[in-house]
């Protein structure tokens, strides 16, 4: 006999009432243990999910109180904070792990030997048979500095476990003894109860469905067991409705979180494509270069499959194609909207982007215009269509299209539209332009007295041009000589005389270039008055105007004696040197023009003492022993535009040079007699206080060594002197011989973290010059000193015409101390 068999045979012997009282309660022991067995599951669980809560909490707490000792490295600090740990009996061990994952402080409970991780592991919490590990990162303005690593003992919850599994003990016998008691009588009562807690417990571990409830029947202590077993159901049911509404909210907040960074990221991204483009075509002075900028642009960044721009007169029924996109090309030539292309105005289609809307096709094939028809067969889908306005009128059209439908969300439109604003103004502007070019252009040609001026200016601007060649050519040449002298101690007598003899030549040389420039300098429109000395001024006047009073008069076989009289110790006043130059250069031209057979050219200064009633003076005159001027026109030479050279003169070269005087508070006065020559005199007053020429001050500083530089110069000559005479000094140089290889050169030393300490770069290069060369390297790494190098910094620094990304400029032919200098000088902040 089995034993299945045995213990049927030996319930069906036992009497009904046995039977139902032990089927009573073997079920009601069934039911309750299966009870019990849920309730300690869950509370088991319950006091995990508590216990890593509580414990989060407290890991939260002690991570903000240590993110000032991390983010100071102030360990005392850290360990006082986690010493705080003592308070907490479960808590076994801590350790706080800086930036790089390196232990930093720990805490172990006294009594315990316990291994601290030594390096911190994932982040989140997790169970170890006898403890919970909870690794927790700590960030500072959304920046990781450091983790916290947590250990705790779970001696709390088995204890809990214990009691709870004691009282479900008692629960159980105590059930056992009342069934037992109440069976004989209340057998039915009992059972049904029981079942209906059996099956309904049986469908909640079944369906996870915590919505049901056992049906209460009397007031015993099974419809009590029912009630509690409701009752924890329904607490059970409002925890999981609870958690699954936070985890569907977690998830709504995520998804807007995630939606609004994406929409901000497009809108940043859209704003720095705007002033990109803006930035461009601010640099453009012609409307299809401002058209091909904005189209380029489009096509590479936002992206588009085909763009085009065309311009509209007001009241015309058709818009010219003026300007399509390189990558749209192949589009237009399929739908035959090439460049110059005139297409009709169909009504409510470009009707309404000429009246001043943003039109907006989402789909091209669903639209019965005929202008979107026809970029529907072109494969287009979507359209946006942006209207240039300027001063309330429209002028053009902004067309972009892409293939696919729907494919421009409100943002892009909006762009597109903030966009059109822009390219409007700009273009407005570049039609403004136009028109007073065209304006000047044509009150330029009613006056032909001044375009005499203008080619006078275009043979300085020549000057100019010679002169920076001249400052290039004996650049090298300056370099090479001064560093001679100074490191080859081992030269004859002779040689270092020559080497000297040819650094005055070079010097000479340089300050002839340097008046030459003086010439054709703008003048500033406020006058800054300094010491001026007429005497030097004189012999400088001489020598720029040497060409017209001597070597052009003796190729036509004229002779003109050239004579001085300079009075000496003369006072220096009070004036603008090149404007007196100028003045006195005019003077000369006219002198030699008065002389056409030849004669003497005089020029004297004097000065007269001061009386009370009048002012010492200091008189300045030229005088010729030319044809000289009837009474008429002595009185009228002063007049703007009246001269006697017939088409070779302005009639402004006496006027400007009375204007000159005037500035300077000075006078003119002409003496001339027909037949026997002019004089022409200035005369200016002394200052009361004698005017003193301030020197430069020598400021000592310490010479830079082994520095790494950059030499950016289309000259090869000048950077293989610059490379040889800093590489003497120390230096490591890299030359490059043009401003993009300049830039590439700078990328590729800061990306191999090679940087250099100081650029030097030339003005006047080819395709990228030395303002856009600063201007790159200033973009990648503002505290990099820049000098710039050239034939123009004398000019550059009297105009005031400093470029804003150049920390110093220095002229050429450049002198090793002024070079040393301002090496150290860009240098300073970093070497205090």
């Amino acid at each position: 006999m089995s034993r299945p068999s045995f213990y049927l045979n030996w319930l069906q012997d036992l009497p009904i009432r046995r039977k139902l009282t032990v089927a009573i309660l073997l079920t009601c022991f069934v039911v309750l243990l299966l009870a019990c067995g849920v309730l300690a599951v869950y509370q088991m669980f319950d006091f995990r999910q508590t216990m890593v809560r509580n414990t989060t909490v407290l890991v939260d707490v002690l991570a903000k109180n240590t993110q000032a000792a991390l983010t100071f490295q102030d360990e005392g600090a850290a360990t006082e904070t986690l010493l705080a740990l003592q308070a907490e009996p479960a808590v076994a061990a801590a350790c706080l792990y800086d930036e790089k994952g390196a232990p930093f402080a720990n805490y172990i409970r006294q009594g315990l030997t316990l291994d601290l991780p030594p390096h911190p592991g994932r982040d989140g919490h997790h169970f170890e048979r006898d403890r919970l590990i909870i690794f927790r990162p700590i960030f500072l303005n959304e920046h990781r500095i450091g983790t916290l690593y947590l250990q705790t003992g779970l001696e709390g919850m088995y204890g809990q476990l214990r009691v709870f599994m004691g009282i479900t003990a008692m629960v159980l016998i105590g059930s056992v003894l009342v069934g037992l008691a109440l069976s004989s009588r209340l057998q039915r009562p009992i059972s049904q109860p029981i079942l209906a807690l059996a099956d309904t417990a049986r469908l909640i571990a079944e369906a996870k469905d915590y919505t049901v409830r056992v049906p209460l029947q009397g007031r015993n202590e099974i419809s009590q067991l029912s009630s509690g077993f409701n009752q924890l159901l329904a607490s059970i049911e409002e925890r999981d409705k609870a958690l699954v509404a936070v985890n569907d909210s977690l998830h709504q907040e995520i998804a807007e979180r995630k939606g609004a960074e994406e929409r901000v990221q497009s809108q940043l991204a859209r704003l720095e494509l705007l002033h990109r483009i803006t930035r461009a075509i601010s640099e453009r002075q012609d409307l299809h270069s401002i058209f091909q900028v904005v189209i380029r642009t489009l096509e590479e960044h936002l992206p588009i499959d085909f763009c085009c721009v065309c311009l509209y007169e007001q009241g015309a029924d058709q818009l010219t194609i003026t300007s399509v996109g390189i990558e749209s090309e192949a589009l237009a030539m399929a739908m035959a909207l090439t460049r110059y292309t005139r297409v009709d105005i169909d009504q409510n289609g470009l009707a309404r982007a000429v009246a001043g809307q943003l039109v907006f096709e989402p789909d091209l094939d669903e639209s019965k215009f005929p202008f979107c028809q026809r970029l529907a067969r072109g494969g287009l889908r979507s359209l946006v269509m942006a209207p240039l306005l300027a001063e309330s009128k429209v002028f053009g059209l902004l067309i972009t299209g892409r293939r696919q439908p729907h494919g421009f969300s409100s943002g892009e439109c909006e762009f597109l539209r903030q966009l059109s604003e822009h390219v409007a103004l700009a273009a407005h502007q570049t039609q403004l332009y136009e028109a007073l070019h065209q304006a000047y252009d044509d009150l330029r040609q009613t006056q032909q007295s001044v375009m005499q001026q203008e080619r006078l200016r275009a043979l300085g601007q020549m000057a100019s041009g010679i002169a920076h060649d001249i400052n290039n050519a004996i650049s090298p040449v300056a370099l090479y000589t001064e560093s001679l002298l100074e490191n080859e101690r081992g030269l004859s007598a002779r040689a270092r005389d020559y080497l000297e003899t040819i650094q005055h030549a070079i010097d000479d040389v340089a300050q002839t270039v340097s008046r030459m420039k003086e010439f054709y300098r703008q003048r500033e429109p406020q006058l800054t008055l300094v010491p001026v000395q007429l005497n030097r001024l004189m012999q400088q006047v001489i020598d720029l105007s040497r060409a017209r009073w001597s070597d052009i008069p003796l190729q036509r076989g004229v002779f003109i004696e050239m004579k001085t009289e300079l009075a000496p110790d003369l006072p220096a006043i009070l004036g603008v040197e090149s404007e007196i130059r100028e003045a006195l250069i005019n003077l000369v031209f006219n002198a030699v023009d008065a002389m056409p057979e030849g004669g003497a050219l005089t020029l004297r200064t004097k000065a007269t003492s001061g009386t009370p009633g009048s002012p010492a003076q200091v008189h300045v005159e030229v005088s010729d022993t030319g044809i000289g001027m009837d009474e008429d026109t002595r009185r009228r030479c002063l007049e703007p535009f009246f001269t006697t050279k017939g088409e070779r003169g302005t009639g402004l070269g006496l006027a400007m040079v009375y204007g000159i005087a005037r500035r300077h508070n000075g006078e003119i006065e002409i003496d001339s007699t027909v037949g026997l020559g002019t004089t022409i005199r200035f005369v200016f007053p002394v200052p009361a206080t004698p005017a003193v020429e301030s020197s430069p001050v020598s400021v000592p500083f310490t010479v830079p060594t082994r520095l790494r530089l950059l030499v950016v110069d289309d000259d090869p000559l000048l950077i293989k002197s610059l490379r040889d005479t800093l590489e003497m000094d120390g230096h490591q140089v890299v030359a490059t011989t043009g401003g993009q290889e300049g830039i590439d050169a700078f990328r590729a030393a800061k990306d191999r973290e090679e940087p250099f300490s100081v650029v030097i770069t030339d003005l006047g290069m080819p395709h990228v010059n030395g303002r856009q060369v600063a201007a790159a390297i200033k973009a990648m790494s503002p505290s990099t000193p820049i000098i710039l190098l050239t034939g123009w910094g004398q000019r550059l620094l009297a105009e005031g015409d400093i470029p804003p990304h150049v920390d110093r400029i220095l002229n050429k032919p450049p002198k090793l101390r002024e070079l040393r200098e301002a090496l150290a000088q860009c240098l300073k902040p970093l070497n205090p």
